[in-house]
């Protein structure tokens, strides 16, 4: 594990040694800020032209009308984000020619691939920082209900992990870091929409596609529920990508 966390530490590093992590935060901070600032413009406007009549006003629901809207439009940002900073974790050390120094150091396949991970986590994890300043300021201006916002932040943890995962497993299988970009932005965009075709297949086969969707997953932490299932979920899609990323390694290893 002490190797992991070196690595780790090493992959974290160099988002920040190179402009791709300052690029990567600006925009993202600059996107997500973009999104609160309208969705919480359009429910100021909302609560405006409500002022007129009580009833209604107080049916409007800060966590319904900002957070979850929030959360909603964060989620597609990631979907932008999260190829970038995966798309160099394998793909690069390929091009540099420092692979064969790694697959050849004195450590597990495992641990190399685990390390990789917590890399590419521990910056998403970042951006995810970055984005507690927005839901602070709704506790500076009005009063919304954590638990949604906690739940919704674990469900955003488990989103960007399982894109973290399958960014690494694209990353294995190529030295362009274009084509790993690409290929996970496709993969990861095959299980968002996978549950679109669910009304044009038999229901049995409907409720398979829905469950392997990762965004109807996500539904539930942003009411404020936490289901076994669905974290069951975004921990099996993280474990199959690593696993199938140590073949890959392992199999590159050997050749």
């Amino acid at each position: 594990m002490k190797n992991a966390l070196t690595i780790m530490w090493r992959e974290f590093r160099a988002y920040f040694g190179s402009p791709l992590g300052y690029i990567v935060s600006g925009v993202y901070f600059f996107l997500v800020g973009l999104v609160f600032y309208r969705v919480l413009i359009g429910f100021s406007n909302i609560c405006l032209q409500s002022a007129n009549n009580p009833y209604y006003l107080q049916q409007l629901n800060v966590n319904e009308w900002v957070v979850r809207p929030f959360f909603g439009l964060t989620r597609f940002i990631f979907l932008l984000m999260i190829p970038a900073l995966t798309m160099r974790l394998f793909a690069e050390e390929k091009k540099n020619g420092t692979a064969e120094l790694l697959l050849t150091a004195p450590i597990s396949h495992m641990e190399l691939v685990v390390g990789k991970f917590l890399g590419g986590l521990s910056m998403v994890m970042f951006l995810l920082g970055l984005s507690l300043l927005f839901p602070a300021i709704l506790f500076w201006v009005g009063n919304p209900d954590l638990p949604p916002i906690l739940t919704g932040f674990l469900g955003m943890v488990l989103l960007g992990a399982s894109f973290v995962a399958i960014g690494l497993l694209a990353s294995s299988l190529t030295d362009n870091q274009v084509i790993a970009a690409l290929s996970s932005f496709g993969m990861i965009f095959l299980l968002w929409l996978i549950s679109w075709v669910t009304g044009q297949v038999n229901p049995l086969l409907g409720n398979v596609l829905s469950y392997l969707s990762l965004i109807d997953h996500l539904e539930d932490f942003e009411k404020g529920v936490i289901s076994s299932t669905h974290v069951i979920y975004y921990l099996s899609v993280i474990g199959f990508c690593l696993f199938l990323t140590q073949r890959v390694i392992e199999s590159k290893r050997w050749r």
